[in-house]
């Protein structure tokens, strides 16, 4: 009886040797895959935002100006351009 009980925990050992490794990097290829699964659905959103833009730019002219003069510095003729410098502070 002792003896069967032993080679029972000798068995239950070797089968743990043999498969915690593997059990272990499948969960961690899960965790990964979930991790990569959620960065897929982020970066979907922001492309859906990204294209939305450019078809804003591509058809709505008061956004193209608004475009040119924010990010390009772009002035209308016999516009001055003042730039704002901050002052330091005290």
């Amino acid at each position: 009886m002792l003896k069967r009980a032993f080679w029972l925990f000798g068995i239950t050992i070797v089968l743990l040797i043999l498969f915690l490794p593997g059990y272990t990097k499948l969960q961690d290829l899960r965790e990964k895959n979930r991790d990569l699964t959620v960065k897929i659905k982020q970066l979907q959103i922001e492309n859906a935002l990204l294209e939305q833009q450019a078809k804003r730019i591509e058809t709505d002219p008061v956004y193209q100006e608004k475009i040119a003069r924010d990010k390009m510095g772009v002035v209308r003729k016999g516009e001055i351009p003042v730039k704002i410098i901050p002052g330091k502070k005290r």
